[in-house]
Protein backbone atom coordinates (compact mmCIF):
# COMPACT_ATOMS: atom_id res chain seq x y z
CA UNK A 1 0.00 0.00 0.00
CA UNK A 2 1.17 2.83 -0.71
CA UNK A 3 1.67 6.03 1.48
CA UNK A 4 -0.12 9.25 1.29
CA UNK A 5 1.26 12.58 2.60
CA UNK A 6 -1.20 14.75 2.95
CA UNK A 7 -4.41 15.16 4.99
CA UNK A 8 -6.94 15.19 2.26
CA UNK A 9 -7.24 13.16 -0.94
CA UNK A 10 -9.61 12.87 -3.67
CA UNK A 11 -10.58 10.64 -6.45
CA UNK A 12 -9.25 11.80 -9.90
CA UNK A 13 -13.17 11.36 -11.18
CA UNK A 14 -13.98 14.33 -8.20
CA UNK A 15 -11.00 16.43 -8.87
CA UNK A 16 -11.59 16.49 -12.78
CA UNK A 17 -15.47 17.59 -12.09
CA UNK A 18 -13.83 20.97 -10.51
CA UNK A 19 -9.93 21.62 -9.85
CA UNK A 20 -10.56 24.85 -8.49
CA UNK A 21 -13.24 24.19 -5.80
CA UNK A 22 -10.74 21.06 -4.69
CA UNK A 23 -8.04 23.76 -3.98
CA UNK A 24 -9.78 26.53 -2.56
CA UNK A 25 -11.61 23.92 0.11
CA UNK A 26 -7.81 22.27 0.96
CA UNK A 27 -6.41 26.23 1.54
CA UNK A 28 -3.04 26.30 2.16
CA UNK A 29 -2.18 21.91 2.69
CA UNK A 30 -1.58 19.83 0.05
CA UNK A 31 -4.47 17.15 -1.51
CA UNK A 32 -3.42 13.60 -2.56
CA UNK A 33 -5.37 13.36 -6.06
CA UNK A 34 -5.83 9.33 -6.26
CA UNK A 35 -6.35 7.15 -9.12
CA UNK A 36 -7.77 3.59 -8.17
CA UNK A 37 -6.96 4.49 -4.50
CA UNK A 38 -3.35 5.12 -5.33
CA UNK A 39 -1.68 8.87 -5.26
CA UNK A 40 -1.42 9.61 -8.49
CA UNK A 41 -0.03 13.04 -7.96
CA UNK A 42 -0.30 15.80 -5.46
CA UNK A 43 -1.68 19.35 -5.72
CA UNK A 44 -0.12 22.34 -3.60
CA UNK A 45 -0.39 26.31 -3.83
CA UNK A 46 2.30 27.81 -5.33
CA UNK A 47 2.59 29.41 -1.98
CA UNK A 48 3.76 25.30 -0.24
CA UNK A 49 5.63 24.51 -3.24
CA UNK A 50 7.90 27.80 -3.24
CA UNK A 51 8.54 26.94 0.44
CA UNK A 52 9.59 23.17 -0.93
CA UNK A 53 11.89 24.28 -3.27
CA UNK A 54 13.69 26.73 -0.87
CA UNK A 55 13.97 23.97 1.56
CA UNK A 56 15.27 21.84 -0.63
CA UNK A 57 17.84 24.00 -1.66
CA UNK A 58 19.02 24.70 1.73
CA UNK A 59 19.35 21.20 2.14
CA UNK A 60 21.95 20.98 -0.83
CA UNK A 61 23.39 23.59 0.80
CA UNK A 62 24.05 22.51 4.10
CA UNK A 63 25.30 19.41 2.54
CA UNK A 64 27.85 21.30 0.47
CA UNK A 65 29.32 22.91 3.75
CA UNK A 66 29.42 19.73 5.30
CA UNK A 67 31.62 17.76 2.17
CA UNK A 68 33.64 21.10 2.13
CA UNK A 69 34.78 21.04 6.00
CA UNK A 70 35.88 17.54 5.38
CA UNK A 71 38.20 18.83 3.01
CA UNK A 72 39.80 21.80 4.86
CA UNK A 73 42.91 19.82 6.15
CA UNK A 74 43.74 20.75 2.09
CA UNK A 75 42.66 24.16 2.35
CA UNK A 76 44.59 26.88 0.72
CA UNK A 77 44.73 30.36 2.17
CA UNK A 78 44.77 33.32 0.06
CA UNK A 79 44.99 37.36 0.54
CA UNK A 80 41.77 38.43 -0.72
CA UNK A 81 43.91 41.65 -1.83
CA UNK A 82 45.87 39.58 -4.30
CA UNK A 83 42.92 37.93 -5.90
Amino acid sequence: MDSIYADHSISMSEFKRNPAQVLRTAGEKPVAVLNHNRPAFYMITPKLFEALVEELGERELVSLARQRLTLIDSAVEVDLEQL
